[in-house]
């Protein structure tokens, strides 16, 4: 009998322990259904009504302007990464390309064809052999007054890749009359900008049916001014310590061969490295110059070389950073 009484107890303490247990899972998994899979809010950022670039007014008021722009002012907002090295690094190169703009007569927001082509690394080679800030291909660069050998690519050179630029769509604005299809030539090549205006019967470049890359490449231009004029509406929040800080450097000019480049750069008191890094156009270990070309080498200061603590980074564009 006792027997008996002891087994009915323990099975009715199994069952209330089942159901208990079974009533928790419920309650957990009701729990887990509920919770958001994403912790985070992401909000589309809302569109411009108008905006300016390069002195021509763009009305985002069409389906297709108006969606193009979304794509790209989202992707530069929620892409932080990319964004926030594009801010540090236009705080090094701005300075350099903007005087050049200006006394080439360009548009200072020509400016940002060079963030969406390279990055603004002056190093860039792209998938099909374009390189350096503007992105000039091989065959084109010696048309616009660059060298290209072995041992010299004008290509990377900053401050000559950008001159050459500015002359490339200079002319393409002589032949549109628009910054906009001279841009979309920059990408697109002035004879498909040309052909497609006379096929789909046009006179606005920005009506064109075109690749994705050419149609997407005058908004992105849109999207990362606007985010660059706007970085704390974007949510980007930068220090002045935060950018790379602009280079200062001694300018060696050479009209002479030099026969190891190594030797050279530690004469000069800085690494074969850091030679390279700064005059990228040097394309090999030795400069022949059998011509007696005068090249100009810069060497970075030794200032400039190192982060101090406590240091006050020159910023280029007191907007850039958070007060």
């Amino acid at each position: 009998m006792k027997r008996n009484i002891i087994y009915i107890f323990f099975g009715i303490i199994t069952v209330s322990l089942i159901t208990v247990m079974s009533l928790s899972n419920n309650d957990t998994e009701k729990v887990e259904q509920q919770r958001p899979q994403v912790l985070s809010m992401t909000a589309s950022v809302d569109i411009p009504d108008e905006m300016t670039f390069a002195g021509e007014k763009i009305v985002f008021d069409r389906y297709d302007l108006r969606e193009r722009m979304d794509r790209e002012l989202n992707s530069f907002t929620y892409f932080h990464s990319t964004t926030l090295l594009l801010f540090k690094r236009a705080n090094r190169i701005f300075p350099i390309i903007e005087p050049i703009l200006k006394q080439q007569g360009v548009p200072d927001d020509i400016k940002y064809i060079a963030v969406i082509e390279s990055s603004l690394d002056h190093r860039a080679t792209s998938p099909a052999r374009a390189v350096g800030l503007w992105q000039f291909m091989s065959g084109t660069a010696p048309g616009f007054g660059l060298e290209v050998s072995s041992e010299v690519d004008e290509r990377y050179h900053i401050e000559k890749s950008t001159v050459a630029a500015c002359r490339y769509l200079k002319d393409a604005y002589r032949k549109y009359g628009s910054w906009s299809a001279a841009a979309l030539s920059y990408n697109g090549g002035q004879g498909r900008i040309t052909n497609e205006l006379s096929n789909q019967q046009t006179n606005k470049a920005l009506d064109l049916w075109l690749v994705e890359e050419t149609t997407r490449y005058y908004f992105r231009m849109l999207a990362i001014k606007t985010v660059f004029e706007n970085p704390s509406q974007y949510g980007f929040v930068l220090r002045g310590d935060q950018l790379f800080k602009p280079m200062e450097f001694k300018e060696v000019r050479v009209s002479s061969s030099i026969p190891n480049l190594v030797s050279f750069a530690k004469d000069n008191g800085i690494t074969y490295a850091q030679l390279k890094d700064f005059n990228s156009w040097l394309r090999d270990t030795k400069l022949t110059n059998r011509s007696g070309k005068t090249y100009t080498i810069l060497i970075p200061t030794k200032e400039s070389l190192y982060y101090r603590k406590g240091e006050k980074v020159k910023v280029h564009n007191s907007t850039w950073v958070t007060p």
